[in-house]
This record gives structure tokens, sequence and C-alpha cells, in this order.
């Protein structure tokens, strides 16, 4: 599996890989995604980090960072929501430069059931949110990837992503999250995202919920995805969002056997 193992980043709590999985990432060199909760962020020391990014960055292993998202509103109407958004989502920034991540991925939290015909001052704030942060990603040469969620659509994530426009900042498309909350086609998120598409979430379920199975044991089309963007020329990183070491394992035996990353 070292083949695709070398292709990919596997989605990794903080405290799970500090806690129990190091050993195995670094035996097993497995590049990890590392991501970070409020409770993870005020639970360690500093120290604690740089430890974990120490033993990583010395195996040369790669690793990419994805952001607390839980209660976070980089685009809220309220300032001082955004102001807390700010706070938290800084505090992963600053770790960054120890870590040095390929890319950080954010949660820009559009869900057009909450924000009813405020989308024109959602865009405006979260515009202002993450400016700040692209300068950073900037400074440490890494990218932010703005993945989707609730969003049923492309188009407000086309418009934040252009008014932002950088070759520091990206799309992840997470695969799942379209899998169960969208209802623009695939073919509309290509045609729109495709050339701004830098990260991917590889995962799976059955249309209805969230599952996070591994690819393959749901009805979402990778082939047609990965396909598309080959055409297209992108050559995007790609995340594993595996939930247990069972996953892990089937997903990478299931992309072996769909021969899903061939060509990537």
């Amino acid at each position: 599996m070292q083949d695709i193992l070398k292709k990919v980043q596997i989605h990794m709590p903080f405290h799970m890989l500090r806690d129990r999985y190091l050993p195995m990432v670094l035996k097993e060199r497995i590049n990890p995604e590392i991501s970070f909760n409020h409770e993870t962020l005020d639970r360690f020391r500093p120290d604690d980090y740089r430890k974990v990014a120490a033993a990583l960055l010395d195996a040369g292993l790669t690793t990419t960072i994805h952001a607390p998202f839980m209660d976070l509103r980089p685009g809220a109407l309220d300032q001082k929501i955004r102001r807390a958004t700010a706070d938290r989502l800084r505090q992963v920034f600053d770790l960054a430069p120890d870590f040095r991540p390929r890319s950080i991925v954010c949660h820009p939290s559009f869900d057009g059931r909450y924000y009813v015909s405020t989308e024109a001052l959602w865009l405006e704030n979260s515009i202002d949110t993450w400016r700040p942060f692209l300068a950073l990603a900037e400074a440490m040469d890494t990218l932010i990837a703005l993945e989707n969620v609730y969003e049923t659509d492309p188009h407000l994530l086309k418009e934040l992503l252009c008014s932002l426009r950088s070759p520091h900042i990206c799309f992840c498309f997470d695969t799942g999250h379209f899998n169960v909350f969208a209802k623009a086609p695939l073919e509309d998120w290509i045609s729109q995202l495709g050339a701004m598409t830098g990260q991917l979430h590889l995962h799976d379920n059955h249309g209805i919920t969230d599952e996070h199975l591994p690819p393959g044991e749901g009805n979402f089309p990778f082939g047609d995805l990965l396909q598309k963007l080959r055409d297209m020329g992108r050559r995007p990183i790609i995340t594993l969002e595996a939930h247990s070491e069972q996953h892990f394992r089937r997903s990478l035996e299931n992309i072996k056997t769909m021969k899903l990353l061939a060509q990537m």
C-alpha cells in the first residue's frame, strides 16, 4: 500500500496522533492531515505540538492541517461571533510554522437554511475574515483550502474564492458532504470550481447521512470526479477522511482495487 500512502494525507485528530498513533504513523510512513478542535487547542501546550511536528518533519513526512470548525462562523453577521471565530482559527495558524503544512483546511460554513436572504452580507463578512489569514498563508507558503459542507451549490464558494483570488487559496472538494447536502449536479461543481480545486477529501456515503465510509462503499462517483479533474490538469492534495483505523485500512484496499489514484 506504500504506493498509495505516498499520494495521500490521512485524517488524524491531533490528540489521537500524539497519544496513540504517532509510532504507527512514523513506522508506516503515513502523511497525516492533523485536525484540531477546541478541546485539543485548550488541552495541549506549545511544546506538545512542537514535539509531534518535529517527529513528523524528521521522518520526512508531509502534513496538512484541518482547522477547527464546530460553532465557528467566518461570515457571521454578528461581529462578536466573527471575532471569536477568527481568534480560534488564529490558534491553528500560529501552530502552522512548526508543522509546515501543505495546506490548512477550513470551513467557510455557509448554510442557506440559516443565512436566509443575507448571502451578500455573509460574503462581505467572509472576505473580511479570510483576508488576514490569506496574508499569513502567503507568508508561510501554504494553502488555505476552503471546504464545502452544507452548501447546496457552488455559487457562493466560487464568489468567495474569486474575491480572494490568490495562489495560496483554493477549494477543497469534500465528496461525502457533496453527496449528502448538494443539490446542484457534480458537473456544475466541477465546471465552476474545478479550476480552483487544490484539495480533495475522499469518503463515501449513500446520499442520506454523512457516514464517512471508505470510498467505494457508498454511491459517490469517485472515478468520474478524478477523471474530470485529470482532464482539467488538476493534481490536488488528496486526503482520506476515514474515522477509524479499520476504515483507513479498507480505504486503502478499496482505492487499490478501484485503481482510483493510478494516474494521480
